[in-house]
């Protein structure tokens, strides 16, 4: 959430940054500073009003020491009345701040000035790539296939247990699978992360306050009974052990890593792009999650993105890195970078990771600050991770590294799952 003062100082800047994401907001932003301007006369009035009232009570309490009853009784009506226009006020403020709050969450976050201008993933701006993509054998076979033809992921059986878009993962396949996740947990951990195990729901606080609500709320899946959401990612719970948090400047960075499932509902995917891994309703990911200074979140970026660079280049697969045009930046986010692994037997690219940066939109809906080193407490920015996202990278491996003996495992691997092929 953007805070008003920031969008009075820079509102032609926000304006024009905004329409990157191809949004007019023109008239968003005008409104949230007339109700700011209208909250500030409604409090104004307001403390204006007890203050009246309270130098009232102090000579109507003088009068009775002095035994001028009648007068103070006189001036305990005029109170009275001064307490019904408290109330009134109070109201009208509350409203204010309701309708104004209401206006913040819609309101995306602003993008970087680096952020390309673009409507769809298609004018995304490819800033790296690294990695030689295999020549494979005649007869090669999509993951889908090569999951049946080795009976390791069954997603006709998943199908029968809950749905479409909930795989089943059998023998190798399942082991591969933890392999991956302790793989990337003992990657991030040595780099520094401090490893939490997360909640799998979360409260309607904490989807507000990373932004999947209201944002989000037709792709999460809702426990009506308890009003609890089921996470589309480890970055929801992980984000809000810092929710109304004041942190000492000292404690900063703070920089930690979880394994979740994640539950997408993702309607209205269908085709031929989202068989087999490509995407999924219950997924498994590895999360990394940075809260820094505003002065040193952008070296930070840069660290997670060189971290999972290495993570791709350890799997020896090829991928390349993009940056995010405003119309496929998320919501939250005001700089993200995506990594596409390349599918050899799909010959197209799938992505295992986004990283961004959210600034202060997050920490200002999460009231996460710091005391800063003159003593006043100042916002801290967020940034998140994949760090990776399993199905797409096993989809990578499985595509990338089959033979027709059989699926060789990447070499980092093997010490995790004990085996060293497929077949």
């Amino acid at each position: 959430m953007l805070q008003v003062a920031f969008i009075q100082e820079n509102k032609e800047d926000i304006i024009a940054r905004l329409a990157k994401r191809n949004i007019d907001a023109t008239e968003m932003i005008n409104e949230a500073i007339a109700f700011d301007e209208d909250r500030k006369a409604i409090q104004t009035k307001l403390d204006n009003t007890k203050a009246e009232s309270n130098a009232l009570s102090k000579e109507i309490g003088n009068l009775y020491k002095s035994g001028e009853t009648q007068k103070a009784n006189i001036l305990k009506q005029k109170t009275t009345q001064l307490k019904e226009i408290t109330k009134t006020f109070e109201q009208e403020l509350n409203d204010k701040v309701e309708a104004l709050s209401e206006l913040l969450y819609r309101i995306p976050n602003v993008p970087n000035p680096i952020v390309p201008a673009g409507n769809t993933d298609e004018d995304n701006e490819e800033t790296f790539r690294e990695g030689d993509i295999p020549k494979l054998y005649d007869g090669a076979l999509p993951h889908w296939e090569l999951a049946k033809k080795y009976n390791i992921i069954d997603f006709e059986l998943g199908n029968k247990i809950t749905g479409a878009g909930f795989p089943v993962y059998i023998g190798k396949g399942a082991r591969l699978q933890r392999a991956l996740i302790a793989y990337f947990l003992d990657k991030n951990t040595a780099a520094g992360y401090i490893e939490y195990q997360l909640p799998h729901l979360v409260n309607e606080a904490s989807g507000f306050g990373t932004g999947q609500l209201p944002d989000k709320e037709g792709q999460m899946y809702h426990v009506t009974a308890d009003n609890l959401y089921l996470i589309p990612t480890a970055e929801v719970p992980a984000t809000n052990i810092f929710r109304d948090t004041l942190l000492n400047e000292s404690d900063l960075p703070i920089s930690i890593t979880g394994y979740t499932p994640c539950f997408r509902r993702e309607a209205g995917s269908y085709g031929a792009h989202v068989r087999g891994l490509n995407r999924l309703h219950q997924f498994d990911k590895v999360e990394i999650l940075r809260v820094e200074h505003p002065d040193n979140s952008y070296n930070a970026l840069d660290g997670m993105v060189e971290h999972v660079k290495g993570i791709l280049q350890d799997l020896k697969l090829p991928y390349r890195i993009l940056r995010l045009c405003g119309g496929d930046l998320g919501f939250t986010s005001a700089l993200t970078y995506d990594f596409e692994v390349f599918s050899t037997a799909q010959d197209r690219w799938l992505e295992v990771s986004s990283i961004s940066n959210f600034e202060t939109f997050q920490a200002n809906r999460l009231k996460l600050r710091f005391k800063n080193s003159e003593g006043k407490n100042e916002l801290c920015h967020t940034l998140n991770g994949s760090s990776l996202a399993l199905p797409r990278v096993l989809a990578g491996i499985l595509e990338n590294y089959q033979t027709e003996d059989g699926i060789k495992i990447p070499e980092v691997l093997v010490p995790y799952t004990g085996f060293d092929m497929i077949s």
